[in-house]
């Protein structure tokens, strides 16, 4: 008679590891969101000075902070107007978009290390026009989802990144909508410019 108690296999103990791994990875994103949470809504005046005043400096420091910002529940629509009016619409285009794709990679290699830690498939069953059927690999859903204001876009990037889409599809299907977006809302942040003078 074996009294021994069985002993974990080798893929139990992965998928424990990885479920370790995803609670980490879950829990210092959110530390990083409210971090700079924190920092973006007590000092953005500050930074919005700086980066009129550093030159070249402060078109590379508005890429970062949309990196920033994308791992943050803070809207980067009204950084990207100050960009627009500061820089102008085919420049701020050019540093929103870049800093966006930048903040979606971030997202995308988040959503690889959370795996099924978070509830993303019941978020996806719920998008509108039919998306949430979709899998996650069309270029239709990863275009598509992303152009629904709100959670979307997070939604799609951390997806993208659970699922492993490969990275080259995910990378064009993020460029389109995020630089559509980011041309309407530097032409606006342009043209508010012009009518404040903010130049």
């Amino acid at each position: 008679m074996d009294n021994s108690s069985p002993t974990p296999t080798v893929n139990e103990e992965a998928k424990k590891k990885g479920r370790s791994q995803s609670v980490y990875v879950l829990i210092l994103s959110v530390l990083i969101m409210i971090l700079a949470a924190v920092f973006f809504t007590q000092d953005m005046n500050r930074i919005k000075s700086f980066i009129s005043e550093a030159g070249i400096w402060g078109v590379i420091i508005s890429i970062f902070l949309y990196a920033l910002l994308g791992v943050t529940l803070i809207p980067s629509e009204p950084l990207t107007l100050f960009i627009g009016a500061l820089f102008g619409p085919w420049l701020a285009t050019l540093i929103a978009g870049t800093g966006n794709t930048l903040s979606a990679m971030v997202e995308y290699y988040l959503g690889t290390h959370i795996g099924s830690a978070t509830n993303f498939q019941e978020k996806k069953d719920k998008l509108p026009f039919g998306l949430g059927k979709m899998k996650v690999e069309s270029p239709v859903f990863l275009i598509g989802a992303r152009m629904i204001p709100g959670y979307g876009p997070k939604i799609v990037s951390m997806m993208a990144g659970m699922y492993r889409v490969p990275i080259l599809r995910y990378l064009w299907t993020t460029a389109i909508p995020i630089f559509c977006g980011a041309a309407v809302f530097a032409f606006g942040g342009f043209g508010l410019g012009v009518l404040t003078k903010i130049k």
